[in-house]
């Protein structure tokens, strides 16, 4: 008897703003030029990784998806640029639950639809076709730019895991849960698109 194939499977998801689709390690030259807009890595309560290290997180990714507990794409803008990284990860597909998360982008694209086009595509696929019960956000307390981006996406508040991990410089951080429902979704998709149809 074959073992079933891991949930959920590769796939390129297309919009008129990005397009995501499966990181590779051929990805590695075109991401560690991406990173260098804006330096992202410089962020302290963020985990961008820096040009040097882009392989060793290209790596680390694909070691995730492997064990299925990842499945990382690569973004791409409209003129086919790639510009960011971001994931479906915590994958628990007993339960048809899993995170949208590990997310960077150039500074470039940074505010404009890009990121509205990516986690309507994302969320999309995952209530829709991966018929997910719940898709959660995770960020740092004191991310105040992305725990307001993931309200403005219509996610609701779980939740603080106090202590939950370490920044990158060592410091406790706490940690904000935010999801959206199954049933949630309809109204957080017409959302996104009309935020989409009125320029980002």
């Amino acid at each position: 008897m074959n073992d079933p194939l891991p949930w959920p499977q590769p796939v390129t998801l297309r919009g008129p703003l990005a397009t995501l689709e499966p990181l590779s390690r051929e990805h590695h030259a075109p991401l560690a030029d991406a990173v260098e807009d804006g330096q992202l890595w410089k962020l302290w309560y963020t985990s961008v990784p820096t040009p040097d290290a882009m392989m060793a997180e290209i790596d680390r990714r694909l070691n995730l998806q492997a064990s299925g507990s990842m499945l990382p794409f690569v973004v791409r803008d409209a003129n086919n640029t790639i510009v960011g990284m971001t994931t479906f990860m915590h994958i628990d597909a007993a339960n048809r639950r899993l995170e949208i998360g590990s997310t960077w982008y150039a500074q470039r694209v940074q505010r404009t639809g890009l990121n509205t086009q990516c986690k309507l595509l994302l969320m999309s696929h995952a209530f829709e076709t991966l018929q997910c019960i719940a898709v959660e956000y995770r960020t740092s307390s004191l991310n105040l730019a992305s725990r307001r981006a993931i309200e403005r996406l219509g996610a609701k508040l779980d939740g603080v895991l106090r202590s939950h991990q370490r920044h990158r410089d060592g410091t406790l951080r706490d940690t904000c849960v935010y999801s959206i429902l199954q049933h949630e979704w309809p109204a957080v998709k017409s959302h996104l698109e009309f935020k989409l149809q009125a320029g980002g």
